[in-house]
């Protein structure tokens, strides 16, 4: 079976909606394998624009600056994935057995295979590793939160922070944990690939020992409530 996923946005952080046309998607789709493959810093619409192509000023029509549309591939990842979370979990009944799938989804990157979308879900997946954290480390970041661009991460972060409730009802810090674990999830990801030295994966780079890192925290947390 496969699930096909409308993702609906912020309006504030586009022009014009790129999901309502071709070049829109276009846009979206070229965008994210540009910086994902060069990163961040060397991206720019006028290379975007020779690679799709078209000219820059159309690409401007849709988003005001490259900050924008990263801010809007990024919110995307984070809307899907908490679809896919509820998805998921629909039919499980422990809490506990929720907790594992949903460290399962936040680490593993191949979790996408029933889903059907425009955009790339693995190049999402790495890209949120690489660059999503630049869109709240900003100067700006308080103007976007009165925005409401942050809208996706925190519903994610309440989605999860719910089942640990569920788990542990007593607990004091779902949020926070929630967030921890989401966050931990990409970093120890990018140091098992490039920072060795920050983490204890780098043996067998292999996933499934970071969410096992990542339940030992999660459970060892909830467990130490009185």
């Amino acid at each position: 079976m496969v699930v096909d996923v409308k993702i609906k946005l912020n309006e504030k952080l586009y022009l014009r909606d790129p999901q309502t046309t071709s070049l829109g998607e276009q846009i979206l789709q070229r965008g994210l394998e540009m910086i994902s493959k060069i990163g961040y810093e060397e991206f720019t619409f006028k290379k975007l624009a020779k690679e799709i192509p078209t000219t820059e000023a159309s690409i401007y029509r849709y988003f005001e600056n490259k900050h924008k549309l990263l801010f809007y591939l990024v919110d995307w990842y984070w809307a899907f994935l908490e679809f896919q979370i509820m998805f998921q979990i629909n039919n499980i009944v422990k809490p506990e057995e929720k907790i594992k799938k949903i460290i399962d989804l936040l680490v593993w990157e191949d979790n996408t295979i029933n889903f059907n979308s425009q955009l790339d879900h693995k190049q999402l997946y790495y890209l949120v590793i690489a660059e999503g954290s630049k869109t709240y480390l900003s100067k700006v970041v308080d103007d976007h939160n009165k925005e409401e661009l942050y809208k996706p991460y925190k519903d994610l972060c309440a989605k999860i922070a719910g089942v640990f409730l569920e788990f542990k009802p007593a607990y004091h810090y779902p949020n926070s944990l929630a967030s921890t674990i989401i966050e931990a999830s990409h970093q120890q990801y990018f140091f098992m690939h490039h920072l060795p030295g920050l983490g204890n994966f780098t043996k067998k780079k292999l996933p499934k020992e970071i969410e096992a890192y990542l339940e030992h925290l999660v459970f060892g947390a909830l467990g130490n409530v009185g």
